[in-house]
C-alpha cells in the first residue's frame, strides 16, 4: 500500500467531520450565510497568498526537477486561484484584511515544516490543502440538489477535473518521496499529514465562528 493510502485511512475520520461540518452542508445547498463565506474567502485569500510561496520554496528544496517544475506549477495556480476568488466573491470586501487565529496557526505550521523538517514533511504538509478541496468539491458536486446555488463558482473550482488532475500528480510526487524516505521520516510525513487535515476542519470551523481574536 502507498503512503498516500495508509494517510488518507489516517485521516478518515477527520475528512467525515469535515463533511459534515456545517459550513461544508450549507454550502452544498447554498444557505451558508453571506457574511460567513466572505470571511472564509478573505481568510482564504490570505492563506493562498502564504500557501503560494510555501510551494515555491517547497519547489526550491526538492532535488527532481520535475517535482520541482510541478511544485513551482502549483504555485503559480494558487495565485490564479486566489485572484479569481477575489474577483468573483470578494469585490470591495478586500481592505484592512487580517489572519485570523486559525489562519495564522495553518500558515506557521507550514512555513516551520520548511524551516525544520525534512522536506519530504513538508510535501506531506501541504497536500492535504490540494487532496481535501478535491474530496469535498466532489463530494458536493455529487450529492448537491440546489440548482441556482450562489457558491457555486467555488465548487466548480475544487471538484473539477482540472484540480483534480493537480491533485493526482501532487500526490504521486509525495508517494515517490516516501520510497526513499527513511522509516522515521515516513511517519513524520503521515503525522505532518494528519495534523493539516486537522487544520483544514479548523480553518472552516472558524469561518462559520466568524473567528475574531479574543484580545
Amino acid at each position: 500500500m502507498n503512503l498516500s493510502e495508509l494517510s488518507w485511512q489516517q485521516i478518515k475520520p477527520i475528512y467525515s467531520k469535515i463533511i459534515e461540518h456545517p459550513f461544508v452542508t450549507e454550502l452544498m445547498n447554498g444557505t451558508l450565510a453571506e457574511e460567513k463565506f466572505v470571511f472564509y474567502i478573505q481568510q482564504d485569500a490570505l492563506y493562498l497568498a502564504e500557501y503560494g510561496r510555501i510551494l515555491a520554496a517547497i519547489a526550491a528544496k526538492l532535488s527532481d526537477s520535475a517535482h520541482s517544475e510541478a511544485f513551482l506549477s502549483f504555485a503559480k495556480d494558487s495565485i490564479a486561484v486566489e485572484r479569481e476568488l477575489h474577483a468573483t466573491y470578494l469585490k470591495d470586501n478586500t481592505t484592512n484584511i487580517e489572519p485570523s487565529p486559525s489562519c495564522m496557526l495553518y500558515t506557521s505550521y507550514l512555513w516551520t515544516q520548511i524551516q525544520t523538517a525534512p522536506i519530504e514533511v513538508s510535501v506531506a504538509a501541504v497536500l492535504p490543502c490540494f487532496w481535501i478541496y478535491k474530496e469535498v468539491g466532489e463530494y458536493i458536486l455529487a450529492n448537491q440538489t440546489e440548482s441556482d446555488n450562489r457558491y457555486q463558482a467555488w465548487i466548480d473550482t475544487y471538484g473539477g477535473t482540472e484540480f483534480a488532475e493537480a491533485v493526482k500528480m501532487a500526490i504521486n510526487i509525495y508517494d515517490e518521496l516516501a520510497k526513499n524516505a527513511t522509516e522515521a521520516q515516513r511517519q513524520q510525513m503521515i503525522q505532518a499529514f494528519t495534523i493539516c487535515s486537522k487544520m483544514e476542519w479548523i480553518f472552516w470551523d472558524s469561518a462559520y465562528r466568524l473567528e475574531q481574536w479574543a484580545v
